[in-house]
């Protein structure tokens, strides 16, 4: 199944998860199904020890599955195994009309690049990945050739991530 992803990219600190929750929000007030693939960098647990779950995952559960009349989730450990590529991942998700992914630095995806005054780097990541399609900024970016947004700007990116993807076709 082809599906619509697009990407929010940038350096440590460049407002990444505060410009992929609030698109998020206003893609889902606009009508879309939404999901999101977040990429971390570092050691990560959803659970907490003592639960019932992680007792489970303790004694060697491969995949321990916690469902409830609210939601659901699925813990997988790894054991030694390298980390899914972004495409498993994204074949695991349930039918939506638009995937964003934060992080995936590498992969094809369409992305727009965040930068914020406050980030780790300030070297561009579009210079070096032709996957990045417009940056969103909370300070001037002299001399860019690509479209350039307000990061919070948000009913302006989401417009912009319609028309890249061809939701709004």
């Amino acid at each position: 199944m082809s599906r619509r992803i697009f990407g929010i990219t940038g350096w440590k600190n460049s407002g990444k998860t505060t410009l992929t929750a609030r698109l998020v929000s206003e893609l889902v007030a606009r009508g879309w199904k939404v999901s999101t693939v977040k990429h971390a960098h570092h050691d990560f647990d959803i659970d907490k020890e003592g639960t019932d779950s992680h007792r489970h995952r303790q004694a060697g559960a491969r995949e321990v599955a916690i469902v409830s009349g609210r939601r659901w989730a699925l813990m997988h450990e790894l054991d030694g195994e390298d980390e899914p590529a972004l495409g498993d991942i994204l074949a695991r998700l349930a039918p939506c009309d638009l995937v964003l992914v934060e992080g995936y630095k590498r992969e094809s995806h369409l992305k727009i690049e965040a930068r914020r005054r406050g980030a780790r780097d300030h070297t561009p990541l579009a210079r070096n990945d032709a996957n990045i399609v417009a940056v969103a900024a909370d300070f001037p970016q002299p001399g860019e050739v690509l479209p350039v947004f307000d990061i919070d700007d948000v009913a302006a990116i989401a417009d912009f991530i319609e028309v890249a993807t061809g939701l709004s076709a």
